[in-house]
């Protein structure tokens, strides 16, 4: 036998050793990424007036411990992710309740628990989970059993009770991420298209019920998205500031920690929610179009990732994963451009947050150990009945 043909068996079986691993991880990803998260640290130091602290040191370091925890997530063997996979959807459900009964409020919600050497947001935590529950359910499930409505009716229950518990915080906005991420998984796992219409007819016909239902502060900001003008000092005063700021970047932008709408104050939540808004102001539309070159980059990488793969586990854990970065990143941008409603989602790898950088690098990580174990051979497939 050549080596080649060694080394392909050896692939099929995902025995390589721990270096064999990572000098199979994709470097040239890493490298995007990096690019990426030096964008968001400039922003950071720019967003306190030049300096690390309170925002871009601390963000510094998290990256690079979420470097460690991709890295070791990549060369953990896949039948293992496989096999926990309903186990770590457990434990972040669980998580998710104890929020509910102990967590504690910020903002006017209540999202996070307090683990004592940081705050963790379980509902960022839930957007992989929800990808892996629901690509461990489907890998055990046949073409022909997709057809049976009660064969979804468990991938269906596993989407709606956390997106369910979320809303309740009140998190609109992730809620909303978790169910529209989850679609692309029934669908790329062979859901027939009529049903998604359906489930669209539905929704539609339930927007009065579901208009009733929501806070206040959330239907101000639906009839803010419609007309920011009605109210342009309480509801409507961050997507006016944010339209001024993006307008007054021009072509190339102010230049770095010049920008007036930010740095004097009138732009809120720059270190978080706005701040493309901010990078768009200093380094102008071209700064803008640079940084979604590089998201376009890593959502390339991401499906390439899922073609290539030849188990059905790991084609839908990084589908899950790469449109989960596309919500991300679109919503965001539409969002401080006034295109969708204001709502609560951070922008990937630039914006300020412990949990959701902390998040984002461990689906990274997942997405690089489904590039390392591409050629596994996954073995017999389970489903519900092995949980």
């Amino acid at each position: 036998m050549s080596d080649f043909s060694f080394m392909s068996a050896r692939l099929r079986r995902g025995d390589m050793t721990p270096m064999e691993k990572l000098w199979q991880m994709s470097w040239s990803l890493i490298f995007w990424l990096c690019c990426i998260f030096a964008f968001g640290f400039a922003m950071l130091i720019s967003a306190a007036n030049g300096n690390l602290d309170p925002w871009a040191g601390p963000q510094l370091v998290r990256f690079i411990v979420g470097l460690g925890m991709l890295s070791a997530l990549a060369i953990t063997d896949i039948r293992l992710v496989l096999r926990y996979a309903y186990v770590f959807y457990a434990l972040v459900l669980i998580l998710l309740v104890v929020v509910e009964v102990k967590g504690f409020v910020g903002g006017g919600a209540q999202r996070w628990v307090d683990l004592g050497f940081m705050n963790l947001q379980p509902s960022e935590l839930m957007k992989p989970a929800i990808v892996v529950a629901l690509a461990r359910y489907f890998h055990g499930v046949n073409m022909d059993e997709i057809g049976q409505p009660t064969v979804l009716l468990f991938p269906i229950a596993l989407v709606f009770v956390p997106a369910g518990l979320v809303t309740i915080q009140p998190d609109l906005g992730t809620a909303l991420l978790i169910v529209m991420g989850s679609a692309v998984i029934f669908f790329m796992a062979g859901v027939r298209m009529w049903k998604f219409l359906a489930v669209g007819v539905a929704g539609l016909a339930a927007i009065p019920v579901a208009w009733n239902m929501l806070h206040e502060y959330q239907q101000n900001r639906v009839l803010t998205f419609i007309e920011p003008e009605r109210d342009p000092l309480g509801a409507g005063y961050h997507i006016l500031q944010s339209k001024i700021a993006l307008g007054s970047g021009g072509l190339f932008g102010k230049g770095y920690m010049a920008g007036t709408q930010s740095h004097l104050n009138f732009l809120p939540e720059r270190q978080t929610d706005f701040i493309f808004t901010m990078l768009a102001e200093e380094f102008g539309m071209v700064g803008g179009l640079l940084l979604i070159a590089l998201y376009i980059i890593l959502l390339i990488y991401g499906y390439a990732i899922a073609f290539r793969c030849r188990h059905q586990f790991g084609r839908l854990v990084a589908m899950g994963i790469t449109t989960g970065f596309f919500l991300y990143f679109f919503i965001n941008i539409a969002m401080v451009m006034g295109l969708v409603p204001v709502v609560g989602v951070p922008l990937p790898f630039i914006s300020y947050g412990g949990t959701s950088l902390l998040t984002l690098m461990l689906s990274v990580g997942l997405l690089m150990n489904i590039h390392v174990h591409r050629d596994v051979h996954m073995g017999v497939r389970g489903g519900f009945n092995d949980f």
